[in-house]
């Protein structure tokens, strides 16, 4: 009569239960941070643009603004629209929305960059509920 030792089951069969939901876990976080990595790049291209920077500073700025939306007014995260820019020249079209103390709005740019300048054909804002206050009318800064 011979007698055999139990087989002992290897590493993957005593581990597997939670191995399994742990990989996949650590699968989704890596896509997670992945897509929020690419999202970021883009917003922060978009954030750091002249047209953008622009925009932003017209209306921290403007006495009509300030008085509709109230201060302090900050920028919000989420930017809708896009921007190319080759070289010397260029388009913005942004919907760039504000958070000012008594309410919100939403800054409209519309550019076009033609010899390293930027020429602005609308820049305005649309206060929740209320008015569209024109900032400036074909305005041309040079910026980058």
């Amino acid at each position: 009569m011979s007698m055999h030792a139990p087989v002992q089951p290897g590493w993957w069969q005593r581990n597997w239960k939670w191995c399994v939901p742990v990989l996949a876990t650590l699968l989704l976080a890596l896509f997670a941070a992945f897509a929020f990595g690419i999202v970021a790049l883009v917003f922060g291209a978009i954030r750091s643009s002249g047209p953008y920077q622009h925009a932003v500073t017209r209306a921290q700025s403007d006495p009509a603004v300030i008085a509709a939306l109230g201060e302090p007014i900050h920028a919000g995260w989420f930017v809708q629209g896009n921007i190319n820019v080759n070289g010397a020249s260029g388009k913005a079209d942004l919907a760039i929305p504000l958070d000012g103390a008594r309410t919100d709005g939403t800054l409209y740019v519309v550019a076009e960059k033609r010899a390293g300048e930027w020429r602005y054909e609308t820049l305005a804002i649309n206060v929740d509920g209320g008015d569209r206050i024109v900032l400036e009318d074909n305005a041309a800064t040079t910026s980058p």
